[in-house]
């Protein structure tokens, strides 16, 4: 079992949903309620501390009870930029964190034992971080850091101007955890399934039986 005082999470928010009309895609209702109390249910009992990234004001989340951190890098530098800011958060709220685990915001059914596989996998195959792949497709978004590369992400994106995930990756030991299919009242549903779109809401709604 894991202790979950070794691992901090951050929730991935920061983005602009354009292809969701603007706006917070995670304060969107699904099933009725907003997609990010979904997250937060999946998201915290797999983690110490919890830490919600993202940019504007954070009063719109206060009925949430997550501490609120926007970007540590500026101009919506992109997923990059939220996990060194979860890893800046952690760094001074989660003492004893050796781990970030980041979560996309726009992915309500993401496994439940996605950070305990992935922290065995790290160990087993002496990896420096990992992130979760379905369909032979990556989600980097979806992914343990530790912390001891904090520095060298601040490195290459302030000095190198590098916003691709799998370009700063590239240079570790990075291990993907393949995740089956969820089954579902609706039929099998990939569970990084994401709500980019309207009509993805509609779909994410009904595999909730």
């Amino acid at each position: 079992m894991t202790d979950k005082r070794n691992v901090a999470g951050v929730l991935l928010a920061g983005g602009l949903s354009r292809r969701m009309g603007g706006g917070d895609k995670c304060l969107r209702d699904l099933g009725g309620r907003p997609i990010l109390a979904r997250i937060i249910e999946r998201a915290a009992p797999q983690v110490g501390e919890l830490v919600l990234n993202a940019n504007g004001d954070p009063a719109r989340f206060a009925d949430f009870g997550l501490p609120v951190a926007a970007d540590v890098v500026e101009g919506y530098a992109g997923p990059l930029a939220g996990v060194l800011t979860g890893l800046d958060w952690a760094a001074e709220n989660a003492p004893g964190a050796e781990w970030l685990a980041s979560f996309a915001c726009d992915a309500p059914f993401f496994p439940e034992n996605m950070v305990e596989k992935m922290l065995a996998a790290i160990g087993a195959e002496g990896a420096d971080l990992a992130c979760a792949v379905t369909h032979g497709r990556s989600h980097p978004v979806f992914g343990l850091w530790p912390l001891s590369l904090r520095e060298d992400l601040r490195r290459a994106m302030v000095e190198e101007e590098i916003r691709k995930v799998d370009l700063w990756t590239a240079r570790y030991r990075l291990v993907e955890i393949g995740f089956p299919d969820m089954e579902t009242s609706a039929g099998p549903l990939d569970p990084f399934f994401n709500t980019n779109r309207p009509e993805d809401l509609d779909e994410a709604a009904r595999h909730l039986g």
